[in-house]
């Protein structure tokens, strides 16, 4: 069996830091647009500028989608169609049954390894290190709004069913203390090359908050499932190069794997998801190179076996480098045996300041399971996140 390498002291102080950043108190009482991607995005998405509107009459009438279109996806016409973002609230879609019966969204979670050390490299760029011993990942303390509010679940529907990844609220310039803002990977919102936007995507803070066993949760009140309830994306925006080159396995686009939602509450006071789950992460686009990182973790809700995607889990250990294509910037990558599920969740490190920052979010990972590799967020991901930040800034 392979030694497991986690830095204690290292672990500790983050997960504490990640702790004291959530709210103290417990979940408020009080408790769909898009993104034009293929040829307008690829031209203008890394620059943040706004894309067309503009729908497919065939998805104008978003009443016969709330009214059961959804369940009859046509593959072809998926294909075809998905082109735009259309993400109209459907009130009581996503209930405690529905959420715990939603599948990983694992389909880049079998890479099959990568290339070596790039000859004549330098820093980061073009590095590959050993591969990471497994770090085995651990049981978040409960309730999660105490330990981990930021952290919640994304569940959405493609035309394999119901799907879930994982996410953490970030920060909104734009709205400082106010956010509406949710990170997570471009393959939770997006199928790639080959697909188009996902439907009924919506966002659950600290979801199963208690940590119950999956054979209760069906029974269990919707304030213990959803405590924070459920935020639906009114707007999802991933970068130009995921859905350009975004593969189901292989790692294709994995540097580029990462999204932002804006979401709005299914019902609720009209408090923003900041307010409501009293914290947000900041996003570090200016992350120091690997050698200079002691401690790096991922938190998300592992779903394939053998978890069954209830309860929360983080892995925290000394990042190391990953180069799926010498041209493409070099991914992070940590010893980890979350499985799919866990795809979207953010990994966190303390920056210069003490404070947990996001520097990125589960990408890809091994069929064996022994670690996670995530993207290196860098301009690309900073244009993602402005554009959407700038597109309410006044809302």
């Amino acid at each position: 069996m392979p030694s497991i390498r986690r830095p204690a002291l290292a672990a500790a102080a983050l997960t504490a830091a990640l702790a004291l950043t959530a709210t103290a108190c417990g979940p408020s009482d009080d408790e769909a647009a898009g993104n034009k991607p293929s040829a307008a995005a690829s031209q203008k998405g890394d620059e943040g500028l706004e894309l067309p509107k503009n729908l497919p009459s065939s998805l104008k009438d978003l009443e016969k989608w709330k009214n059961g279109a959804w369940k009859n996806w046509d593959k072809e016409q998926w294909l075809r169609e998905a082109r735009d973002f259309v993400n109209p609230i459907i009130k009581d879609h996503w209930k405690p049954d529905t959420m715990k019966g939603a599948r990983p969204s694992d389909k880049t979670l079998a890479t099959q390894g990568a290339p070596g050390t790039a000859p004549g490299a330098s820093g980061d760029q073009g590095v590959t290190d050993p591969e990471p011993q497994p770090v085995q990942a651990k049981s978040v303390n409960v309730p999660y709004h105490n330990n981990a509010a930021p952290v919640g679940k994304v569940f959405f529907d493609s035309p394999e069913g119901h799907m879930v990844c994982s996410a953490t609220v970030v920060k909104d310039p734009a709205h400082p203390g106010k956010s509406n803002l949710v990170w997570t990977a471009g393959h939770c919102v997006h199928a790639g090359q080959k697909g188009g936007w996902y439907r009924n995507i919506a966002f659950v803070p600290s979801y199963n908050d208690k940590g119950l066993p999956g054979a209760q949760v069906n029974s269990a009140p919707v304030q213990d499932v959803a405590p924070y309830g459920v935020w639906w994306a009114d707007w999802a925006q991933t970068s130009a190069q995921w859905i350009k080159q975004g593969a189901e396995t292989g790692g294709a686009g994995a540097p580029y794997d990462f999204s932002v939602l804006h979401v709005k509450p299914e019902a609720g006071s009209g408090k923003s998801l900041e307010e409501t789950v009293g914290n947000a992460l900041t996003v570090d686009f200016n992350a120091p190179q690997v050698k200079s990182i002691p401690s790096m973790g991922a938190w998300g809700y592992p779903a394939a076996a053998p978890f069954d995607g209830q309860k929360m889990y983080d892995c925290v250990d000394r990042p190391s480098r990953l180069t799926i294509e010498p041209s493409q910037p070099t991914m992070y990558r940590i010893g980890c045996t979350m499985t799919g599920g866990s795809s979207g969740g953010g990994w966190f490190a303390k920056g210069a300041d003490g404070k947990v920052v996001l520097v990125s979010n589960t990408s890809i990972g091994p069929a064996n399971s022994t670690w996670l590799a995530g993207p290196h967020l860098g301009p690309e991901a900073q244009g993602v996140y402005n554009a959407i930040s700038q597109k309410f800034a006044k809302r």
